[in-house]
């Protein structure tokens, strides 16, 4: 048989334990031919096959980003970023001059605003917004996407200048003078903001109410579709082949739909059923265990349930077990009672569905793992892959649970403070010193018998693979006494790969390259091997195959 395309001269790490390394591979169709020498695979190739020359780069299968927000990511690419920047001065200047480039945006809204964005001490108010521009309404989102700031205008159109009940673990920040802080914590509490939008805030759905759009013209569904399309090509350019987006609604998985209808996904998607505590049970078998029997296809699935447990801890909203080292008194509030949690997670388990919970403090942590053993004590005994997404502080009582429980940890390695451009404040005073040893415990994690699967949670954090494999591989300890809980190159890369796909029930067609596997494939544009940790963010991918076929090429 005569292969499609060859890539060979490669560096290719095929992450397949069996047979790690080889120099080239053939691809026929949606699938691997073969993997071996140039010499094996040259005995391949016809007068139709295409050769792609990798010049000794490296070959990986294509990443699978374990943790993400697709349709808010797509859309923020229309957005202000404004990562990285500090200063009063410097976010006037932005502010403006993105406003006067986008005269008939609805809503001006910035991007990855640090809470510390104007000053080391002072907190964002929606006078200091009203200073920069007062006659358009304004939004800035923190990088975690969990708190934003607001202008007067904006509160004042989406009914929160004078405070509103937003619900259990949600603010509306009031200031001494009665009305709005500029502050909202939380995504009932800014998701009215966000509605002002160009989009009605409809890319915010999945997370804010899992619910659907209350009115969607022909119009709107078509700018959605493109919006959506955008972020999936830059997935492609970034080397991604697998996206597991971590909020769904139907409307989603339609739009997904409909893009591989016509066009063809370019990235494989998952897509989970967002359960909200003020849910129905009922919910989980009218529409989740629905979805998932609509939505099967390698290429578009819905077949886990995600939910939240707690917020993030800059803005106080994360539950810890001790308080918080800079609010005595304080743990934070839960999204879920205890027995609430255990309920829909059993209820989950018995229709057959995989579990991902939001849990950054150490609390919330605690929490999933209790309601994780309540399902296996009331279900018995199953091959079970659920998960915690961020796991951030884990209780040193609580680490070998993971392992004992077979709890997937997903983590993001730009989210440590200090990575990826990110300030130390305020996290580390939220948290404390005596804290600092058990945040983002990747290492312990693993050596206790953890799978761990690596992420971005984009927008919140830059997309791409390789800078996340970056940060990852260049994480600075805060402390000297602090372990490092760094993982080696290959274990980070099986973080991206091999195990993201087995976390989907997929390893026995994607993750690792090997005859008869999925044609998901990314070359690099050097050896990822051979360049050093500290320059690995200069690599990029110059060629993206998903199902064999080209979805991004340099």
């Amino acid at each position: 048989m005569q292969a499609s395309t060859v890539i060979r001269n490669a560096r290719v790490l095929t992450m397949d334990e069996a047979k790690p390394r080889a120099e080239a591979i053939a691809i026929a169709g949606n699938r691997i031919l073969a993997v071996g020498s140039d010499a094996e695979i040259a005995a391949l190739v016809g007068p139709q096959t295409r050769e792609v020359d990798a010049r000794g780069a490296t070959v990986l299968p294509g990443f699978n980003e374990s943790h993400m927000h697709i349709f808010g990511g797509s859309a923020g690419l229309n957005t202000l970023s404004l990562f990285g920047l500090r200063g009063f001065d410097k976010l006037k200047a932005a502010l403006q001059r993105f406003a006067a480039e986008h005269p008939d945006s609805k809503l001006i809204v910035g991007m990855s605003a640090e809470y510390t964005i104007i000053s080391e001490t002072d907190n964002l108010t929606r006078h200091d917004l009203d200073a920069i521009i007062a006659d358009r309404p304004v939004v800035l989102m923190a990088p975690d996407h969990h708190t934003a700031w607001a202008n007067t205008l904006a509160l004042k159109m989406a009914g929160l200048l004078e405070g509103r009940d937003v619900g259990v673990g949600n603010e509306v920040v009031m200031a001494a003078d009665g009305l709005a802080h500029g502050e909202l914590r939380e995504i009932n509490a800014m998701g009215p903001v966000f509605a002002l939008g160009d989009t009605g805030g409809r890319e915010g759905l999945g997370v804010e109410t899992g619910g659907e759009p209350d009115h969607v013209t022909d119009a709107d569904r078509a700018a959605d579709i493109a919006v959506l399309k955008r972020g999936l090509a830059y997935c492609a350019s970034l080397g991604i082949t697998s996206l597991q987006n971590m909020d769904g609604n139907l409307y989603q998985l339609e739009l997904m739909e409909e893009i591989e209808k016509t066009d063809g996904l370019p990235v494989r998607v998952r897509i989970p059923f967002h359960m909200k505590s003020f849910m129905p049970l009922a919910d989980l078998e009218t529409k989740a265990a629905a979805w998932h029997a609509r939505f099967t296809s390698d290429r578009l699935r819905c077949d886990f349930v995600k939910m939240f447990m707690d917020g993030v801890a800059q803005s106080g909203t994360a539950l810890f077990i001790e308080d918080y080292a800079n609010r005595p008194g304080w743990t934070g509030t839960p999204l879920f009672t205890q027995a609430h949690f255990d309920e829909i997670s059993i209820a989950a388990d018995k229709l057959g569905l995989s579990i991902a919970v939001h849990a950054i403090g150490d609390g919330a942590v605690r929490m999933v793992l209790n309601g994780y053993e309540a399902v296996i004590a009331a279900n018995g005994p199953r091959d079970r892959r659920n998960r915690i997404e961020h796991a951030e502080i884990v209780h040193p009582d609580d680490t070998e649970r993971f392992g004992t429980l077979g709890v997937v940890a997903s983590m993001q390695p730009t989210h440590p403070p200090g990575s990826a451009g990110t300030p130390l404040e305020p996290y580390v005073s939220c948290v404390g010193e005596a804290r600092w040893q058990y945040c983002f415990p990747w290492r312990k994690l693993v050596d206790t018998g953890a799978k761990i699967v690596f992420g971005t949670d984009w927008p919140v954090s830059p997309l791409s693979p390789i800078s996340c494999i970056y940060d990852a591989m260049n994480r600075k300890v805060w402390r000297a006494d602090v372990p490092d809980h760094r993982l080696t190159l290959t274990e980070t890369l099986a973080a991206y790969t091999r195990t993201s796909a087995w976390l989907e029930y997929m390893e026995d067609r994607k993750g690792i390259l090997r005859a008869g596997y999925l044609a998901d494939i990314v070359v690099l544009s050097g050896d990822i091997e051979a360049v050093g940790v500290d320059r690995i963010n200069t690599l990029t991918p110059v060629l993206t195959l998903c199902d064999g076929r080209v979805t991004y090429e340099a």
